[in-house]
């Protein structure tokens, strides 16, 4: 298992970083996204849309559990801080298994849904513009891709 560690300076710079990821990404692919409310997991899923050419505007998806986007393959964005507690199978395996990018904010609560090759990420708060952006890749492909990051 690779992991990749960066720090951001600003809101800006988190979203240039997931937006070069975005670009890197492929149809399948799941990301999971952990960190503490104000974090920055919604900047950092824009961030992700850009690079996979979305052009509408991307917001939290609190009250709806999953938004889809499309961009130069679908791009599902799910918060599924709501399901804490829930047993209830929303078909998380149509997204996950389809031909976009899922993206799942607080996906601790849907653990036992989610496919073992994903990309982990965490963001830590550091100070009001500083984050620490952890990536786990657990998959061969997702190694790749945190390599091409690192260049």
């Amino acid at each position: 298992m690779t992991t990749f560690e960066l720090q951001t300076t600003s809101p800006e710079e988190t979203m240039e970083f997931a937006e070069r990821l975005g670009r890197e990404l492929s149809p399948g692919d799941v990301l999971t996204l952990e960190g503490d409310l104000g974090a920055g997991k919604t900047t950092f899923t824009k961030g992700l849309g850009r690079g996979l050419g979305v052009t509408r505007t991307i917001n939290s998806p609190t009250f709806t559990i999953i938004k889809q986007y499309k961009g130069r393959m679908p791009f599902y964005h799910m918060d599924v801080y709501r399901l804490e507690d829930s047993d209830e199978d929303l078909g998380f395996e149509e997204f996950f298994e389809g031909e976009g990018v899922t993206v799942v904010e607080w996906a601790h609560f849907i653990e036992e849904y989610l496919p073992e090759q994903r990309l982990a990420i965490q963001i830590k708060y550091v100070d009001d513009e500083k984050r620490t952006i952890m990536l786990e890749a657990s998959s061969q492909h997702f190694e790749e891709v945190c390599k091409e990051l690192g260049r």
